[in-house]
């Protein structure tokens, strides 16, 4: 059974579709909890999670701690940490199901897996494709999804790591090298996430700009640096 996370600041836009996308699982019995941790919203995020009938908790704003604090309210053996802007595809339901089973069979060797999704970006252009090219092949080679790929992984094991770091930025990279490649599975399902930051700045300087704070964060560079740099 799971319990997803989801930090939120100001999630309005995508929030809605997000929660929508947990419906199914919900309906199956494979979701058991929503926790929606608020790092201080000023538009109707609150408003939207209450209607959900989430559990809405507070922290303050940084997704690491967000992450933290959700992962600690969570009352499930499996958790489930999503983006607020992160649609996840119609049946992924049906992949995770097949994958827990998989997991109790023993087929792995062992619960101390976790898995993330497909990369895809909710944008038409070829731009949105080539940058999802480059993911599947980040992904492929070295098993370092982001964030917002989401990230399943049994609560006993994320709690061996110690948890997502209590960091502003890069708390994703951080808990995805203490899991480690062997154990990182992949799913078919895709992450659908908003586009709206490539349209923003641009697919081409965005890109390069978390190329060049991903080499940054491995030269061991302090993350209160990186944040400036990344905003």
């Amino acid at each position: 059974m799971l319990s997803i996370i989801i930090p939120t600041l100001n999630a309005e836009d995508g929030l809605a579709n997000c929660l929508s996308a947990l419906v199914p699982a919900t309906v199956s019995g494979l979701v058991r909890q929503v926790v929606i941790v608020d790092g201080g919203s000023t538009d109707a995020t609150v408003e939207i999670a209450d209607m959900t009938g989430a559990t809405l908790i507070t922290a303050p704003p940084g997704r690491g701690g967000q992450l933290r604090a959700g992962a600690e309210a969570a009352k499930h053996d499996w958790l489930l940490f999503l983006h607020g802007d992160t649609v996840l595809e119609a049946g992924w339901e049906v992949e995770v199901s097949k994958l827990l089973e998989q997991v109790a069979q023993g087929r792995f060797g062992g619960t101390n897996i976790a898995a993330a999704f497909r990369f895809a970006l909710d944008d038409f252009g070829p731009a949105a494709r080539w940058l999802e090219r480059l993911v599947r092949l980040r992904c492929s080679l070295f098993r370092l999804p982001y964030g917002d790929q989401g990230l399943l992984i049994r609560k006993t094991f994320y709690d061996q790591l110690g948890g997502y770091p209590d960091v502003p930025l890069m708390e994703d990279v951080g808990l995805v090298r203490k899991i480690g490649w062997r154990r990182m599975t992949l799913l078919h399902t895709c992450a659908v996430t908003s586009p709206a930051r490539y349209h923003r700045d641009g697919y081409l300087k965005r890109s390069l700009s978390n190329l060049g704070l991903l080499s940054l964060y491995f030269l061991r560079v302090p993350t209160r640096i990186l944040v400036r740099i990344y905003k």
